[in-house]
Parts: C-alpha cells; structure tokens; sequence
C-alpha cells in the first residue's frame, strides 16, 4: 500500500496558530520522508455564504502561507482543488454509492444545518471530502479528532464500492498528529482556536504583527490562584499556555510549568516563542508576490492531474460508464484554432 499523505486546507477564514501546529507544520516536517500532497480546499468553501472576492483572496493567503512555512513543492504538490475537475465528478460518483442517511449525521450538519436555508452543500460535502481522499490513493490522512468521522465514511464508501465493483480504491487510514491536534482560545481555553470564532480576541493569526500576538497572550485567560501548575481540569487557562509553549518547544507541559513562578512570566515566555516562531513565516509570506503563488498551484495542478484523472477513469469503468475519449481536431463542434480573448 503506498504510503502518501493527503492535507487540505480550507479557506474560510485567516490561518491560526492551531492549524500551525496541528496541522502545517506536521506536513512539512514529513514531506521529505513520505509522498505527499497538499489542497486549498475552495470547493468546501461554498458551503456557506462567502464573498467572493474575499474567497480569492484567502485562498492566495492560505497557498502563500503554506510555502512561507517550508511546503516545498519540488517534492509535494500544492494545488487549488477547484483547479481538478475530477474532484467535483469523483464527488458525484461517490454520491450514488452513500446513502442519505450516513451523511445526514454527520457532526458539522447537525452543528450548523438544518434550516430551510441550509446549502444542499452542506449536506453533501462529506462526500466531497471522501473524493478528495481516494481520488489520490491516500493512506494516512492527518486529521483533528473532530475530522475523524469524515474518514470513516471514507472508508465506509470505499469498502462498499470496492465490493460492488472491483478494487478500485485505496482504503484510508486516520493518523492523529502526536501534539497540538486541539489548541484552546485564548479567551476561552474550553473552545478550540479557529479560523472563524466569533471573537478574534484570543485567536493567533499567523499573520498578526507581534504587537497584536503579544498584547493577545498578555490578555489570555488564565485561572483563580497564582501558581504556575499543569492541570487542564482545574487550571485550563494556564494548561493552554503550557500547552502552546510545548507544542513550539518540544518540552513537555509539565516541565516547563516548573520553570515559572507566576502568570506574568509565563505569559511574556509564551509570547516570545510565538513571536519567535512565526517572525520567519511572516517573512517570507511577505516576500512572495502573486505571481509566486500562482505558479506554485498551476504546477502543483498539472502534478497532481494525471493521477486524479486516472482515479475517476477507473471509477468511470467499474462503474459501466464509457471513459470520454477527446474528439480529433477538426472534428464537428471542435474549434481548430484558440478562441479570441473576451
């Protein structure tokens, strides 16, 4: 079974420190040992309003933070999910193998669906997640303990189609990332951090100058008493903090506790590695212009199309459709020379 490795990232909001941590910064420690292949999942995006332009815009910042932060794509592809058309039909196809009620519980419809205005989208995007996994013969996925259920139905759909009709698809397997898969709100270490809270008080951007990330820590919420001590129960605010200097260290929370005396200090330590960390990514997000990332996706899109149209393809087959085969040139319907440009 092969061994690559599967990441998207979806741009509805600015990147935060905990998809940093939990989930970046993992992907480019392994990219180098294991195939790997990274997505700005825009398609997802639709799902809910969004405005366009901002849409485009955060996909270009995603894309531009994942290169800052060391993606290499001489040996990961990085593409636009809406730049392969094969996810979008592998999408359908998969549709009539699910059934509608294993999409229907799934945690994010009952948390945010339900209305009569409710994007059919919403509904089915599972699926489309499930597309995105098989369409690149993915076996570890890297996913939150909350994204867990999507690679089960995953799994689900591609176990059933392999017994309907052939061994067409690889069958994923979930991997936990080892530290920082939950990362709290600052303001509220009971929440997770991200992308689109409510309040953006206690989120780490990761572009956020220093200022803002420093006055952010200063501010966090910490707990009743004085004492520096790892305890997520009964000290959850402090056990954060811990937790993020860990997670930048490599130190366990534990022993770093052991190190300060009070809250102030604490919270200064934990803002310095922060600043400490994110100061290069910044820099060299800075330093890419449009053109840069672009070209980094049209590449990545090329790599990664010959696969993903040899997914669908096969799918195509088992399923008892006839693969389209492209019409020669100078054929009826078939212009033999470029469009004019509108």
């Amino acid at each position: 079974m092969s061994n690559r490795r599967i990441s998207g990232f979806k741009p509805t909001g600015p990147l935060q420190l905990g998809n940093y941590l939990g989930a970046i910064r993992p992907v480019i420690e392994a990219q180098h040992r294991q195939p790997t292949t990274v997505f700005v999942a825009d398609l997802h995006a639709l799902t809910v309003p969004h405005d366009p332009a901002r849409l485009r815009e955060l996909t270009t910042q995603v894309a531009g933070l994942l290169l800052a932060g060391g993606l290499d794509t001489r040996s990961t592809i990085l593409y636009r999910q809406s730049d392969l058309p094969a996810h979008a039909e592998l999408h359908y196809l998969l549709e009539c193998v699910a059934s509608y009620g294993e999409v229907h519980r799934m945690i994010q419809f009952k948390e945010k669906g339900g209305g009569s205005g409710t994007r059919l989208s919403l509904l089915t995007y599972p699926v489309l997640m499930a597309a995105d996994i098989l369409l690149h013969d993915i076996a570890e996925v890297p996913v939150g303990r909350d994204q867990r259920q999507h690679v089960e139905l995953t799994r689900d759909l591609a176990l059933r189609f392999n017994e309907r009709f052939g061994p067409v698809f690889t069958v994923p397997e979930a991997v936990l990332p080892q530290v920082a898969a939950r990362v709290a709100d600052l303001s509220d270490p009971t929440a997770k951090m991200g992308k689109t809270n409510a309040s953006t008080n206690g989120v780490l951007f990761l572009l956020d100058p220093p200022d803002v990330l420093r006055r952010k820590i200063m501010r966090a919420v910490t707990d009743t008493g004085t004492e520096v001590v790892y305890d997520p129960e009964r000290k959850p605010g402090v056990s954060n903090l811990l937790d993020l200097l860990s997670a930048i260290t490599g130190d366990k929370s534990e022993q770093i506790a052991a190190k300060y005396e009070n809250y102030g200090s604490l919270k200064a330590a934990t803002a310095d590695a922060v600043i400490a960390l994110l100061e290069p990514i910044q820099r060299r997000y800075h330093e890419l212009t449009p053109q840069d990332i672009e070209q980094a996706l049209a590449q990545g899109a090329a790599q990664a199309r010959e696969r993903a149209d040899a997914t669908v393809s096969r799918v195509r087959n088992a399923m008892g459709l006839t693969t389209a085969q492209p019409a020669p040139a100078g054929s009826p319907g078939t212009p033999t020379t470029a469009p004019t440009p509108r």
